[in-house]
């Protein structure tokens, strides 16, 4: 019969072949000998008539017929992956696993955690720090914490807190600026994660709209946040400090503001999750933990002046 289907077994092994373009990857990944991944294959082209596979010296590459299969293959067993771990979450009641940027956990979820995981040991809670474009269902994700400008399309999306920028430096770092009223020798740490907004908020900006001179052409620089703020908290410079990373080292004094001028950057922290998981018992407990940690970043705009970038 024309529509009766390979065996499962050798289906799945030309998919693992396929996706690794090794048959001995393929058989590590199955927990098979290689010989029986061979074999197996060998089972799906005496099936299908053709062969799927080049046999080349160490090495293998797929046929016209190959590169026909693959795509549909490979689509029904991630569809597949999709539906076991769908029913895997259905009988899972207690895990919670959300996302983060590294900077965001670092400075604001890791040192907290400890706070949620003593009100509620009911959650397991499960954390993985990336910002790679979110895909819930494929990576089991619950619910999400993004740093952007506009909310992601198809997803429900919560405002957590609109992110703004001040000077942050050591106490002792802080009370010399202001002595000198300038930031005259002292080294600025440049944080570059941002620089995709328009206007960037860079050293350069922030001197204009303060109308103060600085040395934005020098000083380190760093491509993830955290790493300017840890800079700081060790005395090493000045950071242009994002209050939603910076405000529990402003609370406990290991950070100050030498200044009063802040500006907004134009992004803001958002939870996002599929449309219908915000009313999870789980995911509603965390968002609700969340939302009441942040609000204390409000408080430490009293007595900022905020200047729009130029």
């Amino acid at each position: 019969m024309p529509d009766r289907l390979p065996p499962l077994t050798a289906l799945r092994a030309f998919e693992a072949a396929a996706r690794h373009m090794s048959f001995a990857k393929a058989a590590e990944e199955l927990f098979v000998t290689p010989a029986a991944l061979s074999y197996q294959i060998k089972q799906l082209e005496e099936h299908l008539g053709v062969p799927v596979f080049r046999r080349l010296n160490r090495a293998v590459e797929l046929t016209e017929a190959g590169l026909a299969l693959q795509p549909g293959v490979g689509d029904a067993f991630e569809n597949l992956r999709q539906a076991v771990r769908a029913v895997s979450k259905l009988a899972d009641t207690s895990g919670l696993t959300i996302t983060a940027g590294p900077a965001f956990t670092a400075k604001w979820l890791a040192p907290r955690l400890f706070r949620f995981a003593n009100d509620h040991p009911e959650i397991d809670l499960r954390f993985v720090a990336s910002i790679r474009p979110l895909d819930f269902q494929r990576d089991g994700i619950d619910g999400a914490i993004r740093f952007g400008t506009e909310d992601p399309p198809g997803y429900y999306s919560e405002v957590l807190a609109d992110e703004w920028m001040t000077p942050v430096c050591s106490p002792a770092m802080a009370e010399q600026i202001r002595q000198q009223g300038s930031l005259d020798g002292m080294t600025l740490l440049h944080d570059e994660s941002l620089e995709f907004l328009e206007p960037a908020p860079t050293w350069a900006a922030w001197g204009r709209i303060a109308g103060m001179q600085v040395d934005a052409a020098h000083g380190p620089r760093f491509s993830n946040a955290d790493h300017s703020i840890d800079m700081a908290l060790e005395g090493g410079g000045v950071a242009l400090g994002r209050i939603v990373l910076v405000e529990r080292y402003l609370d406990t004094g290991r950070l100050a503001k030498p200044f009063d001028i802040a500006t907004r950057v134009g992004g803001q922290f958002r939870f996002v999750c599929p449309r219908g998981n915000e009313t999870d018992t789980r995911v509603a407990t965390f968002l609700d933990w969340v939302r009441a940690g942040i609000a204390n970043i409000h408080s430490h705009a009293d007595g900022m002046r905020f200047i729009p970038l130029l």
